[in-house]
């Protein structure tokens, strides 16, 4: 069996820079829990989304480890729209009603979920049997479970926490079972 814990990063500092905005004091706190939690749970390998949130949230787990976090960058967040958009729930909402759909340049639910399909059958082969840390972000993440089980979906997306972490347990590339670690 393969486990995937998929980890929503903790709670981060709002900027308009998404690469390089950081944890919140508060993630940091909760980026220390979720390391006390990994740590019972003989993860192999941390994986991360390039963007700083996603990396300070996992990074704890990979230092116990004494390994580095291997940043794979398809596990970054849906690109909504390239620019700020008025009502972000409505933005939301149209996006995962209807899957082919894109604000300006942004990534309809099919392209960014093949994105975070390719990286998660990346790790598949390269980690098989492995227990993996993916340090990620909430739509990404929730688009990653919906191919698998299409009952995770806006609504699962709605009440994820910051941060939240979902164990996926696989037979192969047969999704076994989904288990809720922390939040």
């Amino acid at each position: 069996m393969t486990n995937l814990y998929f980890v929503r990063h903790a709670h981060s500092i709002y900027s308009a820079d998404e690469l390089n905005r950081p944890l919140s004091e508060r993630g940091m706190v909760d980026a220390m829990h979720i390391t006390d939690l990994l740590k019972r749970e003989n993860i192999d390998v941390v994986v991360s989304s390039p963007y700083k949130r996603a990396f300070q949230t996992v990074e704890g787990v990979a230092k116990h480890l004494e390994k580095e976090v291997e940043i794979m960058d398809a596990f970054k967040e849906r690109i909504l729209s390239e620019q700020p958009v008025a009502d972000f729930n409505e933005a939301m909402h149209q996006v995962w009603s209807d899957f082919d759909f894109s604000l300006s340049n942004g990534e309809s639910n099919h392209i960014a979920q093949a994105r975070g399909i390719r990286a998660t059958k990346e790790i598949f082969e390269k980690y098989k049997g492995q227990n993996i840390a993916i340090g990620t972000h909430g739509n990404i993440m929730v688009l990653i479970m919906n191919y698998f089980d299409p009952s995770y979906d806006y609504s699962f997306w709605k009440q994820l926490g910051m941060p939240d972490i979902y164990q996926l347990t696989f037979n192969e590339q047969q999704l076994i079972e989904v288990k809720r670690v922390y939040r």
